[in-house]
Formats: C-alpha cells, sequence, structure tokens
C-alpha cells in the first residue's frame, strides 16, 4: 500500500500546529486569570478620595461601563480553541488520506483521536462560561499527551501490520479511544470535586492557582459533570470491550484470553461500573465514588502506556518496537 508523504508531512504540520495553538488557548486563559485576580486585590484596595466620575454632579462625563479584560482573555482563548480543534481534527483525517487507511493503527494515532475527542467533549459539556474554568485543568493532560505522542510514541506513516488488517479496526478502536477521551474529561471532573470539597470557596490565597480555583464551579456541578460523561463513556468503552471480544474470536479463535490489555481493560470496565453504582449509593455518591472514578481513570492510564509500552502481549501496537 503506497503512502502520500506529502499529506502525512501535512498531518505531522497540522498536529504540531495544534499543539502549539493549544498552548496558546493555556496561556490565555491563565492570562485571564491572573487578571481577574489583579482585578480582585485592586477592588479591595481603598478607593482614592474624589477619584472617578461622579453622575451626581453636573457637567461630569461618565465613561461607559467596560468589558473586564479577564472576561475578554477568556472570550479570546475559546476562539483560538476552535482554531486548536480544527488542526487536531485535520491531523488525523490527512492521516487517514496519507496511509489509505482508517488513522488508528499505532499509539501515535491512538493518543491523537483520545486527545480529540477528550476536547470535543470538553467544548459540549464546559462550554458555558460557568465552566470555562475547568479548561486550564483539561488542556494540561491533553498537552501532555499530544507531546507524549508526537515524542516518545510517535510512529511514521506507514500500512499497518497483517494483524491489524481487518474492518474491526475502525470499529473497535475508534470506540475505545472515543471512550478514554470521554474518561479523561471525567477523572479531571473528579479530581477538581475533590478539591473543591477541600475549598468550597476557591482557596483564599491570592497566587494564581487560587485565582482559578475560585473561578471553578461547585462541587456538585463538577460530581454532576463526571457523572454525566460517565454515563457516556461506559456504555461506549464497555461496547469496545465486547467488540474486541468479537475480533479476537475472528482473529485468534477465541473470544477472551486474559490477555493484559483484555485483563486490564477489564479491571477498568468494573470500576467504572462501580463508579456508578457508587454515585447512586447512599454513603459512597461522594467522596468515595470520586475515588473510584480516579481509580478507573489511573487504570486507563495504566493500560494506554504500562501495557503497551512495558508488558508485552497480543495487542502491542505497531510502531513501538
Amino acid at each position: 500500500m503506497e503512502i502520500d508523504a506529502t499529506l502525512a508531512g501535512y498531518s505531522d504540520l497540522a498536529f504540531k500546529s495544534a499543539i502549539v495553538v493549544y498552548a496558546l488557548v493555556l496561556v490565555l486563559l491563565l492570562v485571564q486569570y491572573a487578571s481577574a485576580r489583579t482585578r480582585q486585590v485592586a477592588a479591595r484596595e481603598p478607593a482614592l478620595v474624589g477619584a472617578g466620575n461622579d453622575p451626581a454632579v453636573p457637567g461630569k462625563i461618565v465613561a461607559p461601563p467596560q468589558r473586564p479584560l479577564a472576561d475578554r482573555f477568556g472570550n479570546m482563548a475559546f476562539s483560538v480553541l476552535v482554531v486548536a480543534v480544527a488542526l487536531h481534527l485535520a491531523s488525523i483525517v490527512l492521516r487517514g488520506f496519507a496511509t489509505n487507511r482508517f488513522p488508528l493503527g499505532n499509539m501515535y494515532e491512538f493518543v491523537t483521536m483520545a486527545t480529540a475527542a477528550a476536547v470535543l467533549v470538553g467544548m459540549v459539556f464546559l462550554r458555558e462560561q460557568r465552566y470555562r474554568s475547568m479548561w486550564v485543568f483539561l488542556l494540561v493532560p491533553v498537552l501532555v499527551l499530544m507531546f507524549l505522542g508526537g515524542t516518545v510514541l510517535y510512529a511514521d506513516a506507514a500500512p499497518v501490520v497483517p494483524a491489524l488488517r481487518s474492518f474491526w479496526l475502525p470499529i473497535h478502536v475508534t470506540i475505545v479511544s472515543i471512550g478514554s477521551g470521554v474518561f479523561l474529561v471525567s477523572g479531571i471532573a473528579s479530581l477538581l470535586f475533590l478539591y473543591r470539597l477541600r475549598q468550597p470557596e476557591g482557596g483564599e490565597t491570592d497566587n494564581l492557582l487560587g485565582a482559578v480555583a475560585r473561578r471553578l464551579p461547585d462541587a456538585r456541578t463538577l460530581d454532576r459533570i463526571a457523572y454525566r460523561t460517565t454515563i457516556i463513556g461506559f456504555p461506549l468503552f464497555g461496547a469496545g470491550v465486547i467488540l474486541g471480544a468479537i475480533w479476537a474470536e475472528a482473529a485468534w479463535g477465541r473470544f477472551w484470553g486474559w490477555d493484559p490489555k483484555e485483563t486490564c481493560s477489564f479491571i477498568a470496565w468494573v470500576l467504572y461500573a462501580a463508579y456508578l453504582h457508587a454515585r447512586a449509593t447512599s454513603g459512597w455518591r461522594d467522596t468515595r465514588a470520586a475515588w473510584i472514578n480516579i481509580a478507573g481513570f489511573v487504570a486507563m492510564l495504566f493500560n494506554l502506556f504500562i501495557i503497551n509500552l512495558v508488558i508485552s502481549g497480543l495487542h502491542s501496537y505497531a510502531g513501538l518496537t
């Protein structure tokens, strides 16, 4: 199968550009929170006597109210985020056209798809102004994963190994990668939920972290976001595991063989099932349920990196050796 090197180069360029633009979004968000903190500090300082315009005094012109600088940076960041997502998706599409296959044949492509799914889920669930403070905490792991994908896990555009040349590849791996991206949002929401329980008012410090935390939604809202995203990710991931078993029967003559990746995927699925059950059980629905959700997310990361990179098995991706 012939590889289009030009399209592959454009795909890599779009991927690298997406990382740069995501980083720019993160900087703009941090500047927004720094501006908001400066404004809050200035608001606490005593005003100068006689300063400013007094509308009660005839002849004085009152300046029209201006939009806070922090809000302008926030709106700018969300606009730039759309550009980053477009570049991210373009890198996936171009990779597929360059290789004449579905772009999920190695770890680099899986991470690219999973991070794109996480950002798209974020754009759906975190699109409102009151949720935008969560983007700082979502973009950091997305950038870390994309950096690792573009360096340690990167694989040149090439045909997939014969074992992956099946119509099950786009079905099984797409569902699993999207589910993994959804779980990323859910795990971040649970971490922030636990943080907000410790500091319900977002902290009283005047540092940048305190400024970001003060703008987070309340703990109950964060818990609902974690729960709603898990409700979406759980059946997706479960369907991916079931379809993977069907593919395994067609490829290896058995549905389940307790391969390391199969075992870890099953453990992660059980943990998320336990989270949903705990979330609906009195006495477990707060911190205990959140910790179970985080444990499920850790199992997903372990499955993605340790199982694929350290432990050998039938599910090792091409391009890692």
